[in-house]
């Protein structure tokens, strides 16, 4: 049997159509649309359209001549980087201080999750649940005061209790070897509570009747939690995971520049604070974009390798 062949009218006819058919959903749905536009509108203004500064990592940049005008250097940047007597320094410090972040805050948010879970008093679970929260609403700028209050030599609150029990005043903040700490169980203490509300929100949906069948078999709480609450939200721990280990590169700047000083500069400076640094206070355009862009690289590689190995072992990815 032979099939007519499609005229070029045909195809054309189709395009109508498909826009027809557009036009109609979104009369149908134009609430919903409404509803998006501002957040679609809002990545493409601050997320997509600052893509187009990204050649400037190529570029000398001179603002007088603008992003068009400015000469072109290749990798110019990228090599002075990667050779520079501070490169391997920096990579360190991002990732001591990003895994150490990982492993303290990651597990962290699940075991206090399963905790308020298992509390006797829906009443008391409330409160504790809502105490938790209230850190993650404090800006960066005063949980950093915070930290430098009560670490504070001599005056500091933890300060006077080690005078008290017979020890000597400990100046935290200029010594680097308490950097890493402070930063990483501060960061615990405010964004634990907001960061259980996922787990939280995924043991909602376990089925009580598996935790029923649980308790007549003569199974613990212990048993319940490694037997049925953990399998169940397996999947957001993954997804959560995976997210994790794909900014494991991107260093909070605005924490890292608070809490930096020049004795605990070995340790604190990451590559956030020294593209800040370079770009901002020495106006080296090019270089600071050429560094920002090789961190942005890193993410993303990183993202799409953890997605890959974890979706190839568990079956459960981003995509």
């Amino acid at each position: 049997m032979k099939f007519p062949k499609k005229s070029p009218a045909n195809s054309l006819r189709k395009k109508p159509r498909f826009i027809h058919l557009l036009g109609k959903e979104i009369r149908k749905n134009y609430i919903l649309y409404i509803m998006i536009a501002p957040v679609v509108a809002y990545y493409i203004i601050f997320h997509y359209w600052p893509l187009y500064g990204l050649q400037i990592a190529f570029k000398d940049f001179i603002p007088k001549q603008g992003f068009w005008r400015s000469p072109w250097v290749g990798f110019k940047h990228f090599e002075r980087f990667f050779s520079g007597y501070n490169f391997w320094t920096l990579i360190g410090n991002t990732l001591k201080l990003s895994i150490y972040g990982l492993l303290a805050s990651f597990p962290i948010p699940i075991f206090f999750a399963l905790l308020l879970n298992y509390l006797p008093g829906k009443k008391f679970g409330k409160l504790v649940q809502m105490v938790s929260y209230a850190p993650n609403f404090i800006s960066m700028v005063v949980l950093c005061g915070m930290v430098k209050i009560f670490f504070f030599p001599e005056t500091g609150v933890i300060n006077q209790i080690i005078m008290a029990l017979g020890g000597e005043s400990v100046d935290f903040l200029s010594r680097p070897k308490f950097y890493r700490s402070l930063f990483v169980w501060s960061g615990v203490w405010q964004t634990m509570g907001f960061s259980a509300v996922m787990y939280i929100s995924a043991l909602s949906g376990v089925d009580y009747e598996m935790h029923e069948a649980a308790i007549i078999d003569g199974a613990s709480k212990w048993q319940r939690i490694r037997y049925v609450d953990l399998p169940s939200i397996k999947p957001t721990i993954i997804i959560m995971l995976i997210f994790a280990l794909g900014g494991i590169m991107g260093v909070d700047y605005q924490k890292s520049l608070l809490l930096q000083n020049s004795l605990n500069m070995p340790v604190s400076d990451v590559l956030s604070t020294y593209v800040y640094r370079v770009g901002l206070l020495d106006s080296d355009y090019g270089y600071s974009t050429a560094v920002g862009l090789f961190n942005s690289v890193c993410n993303v590689i990183l993202l799409l390798t953890s997605n890959a190995i974890v979706k190839k072992k568990t079956s459960t990815g981003l995509w």
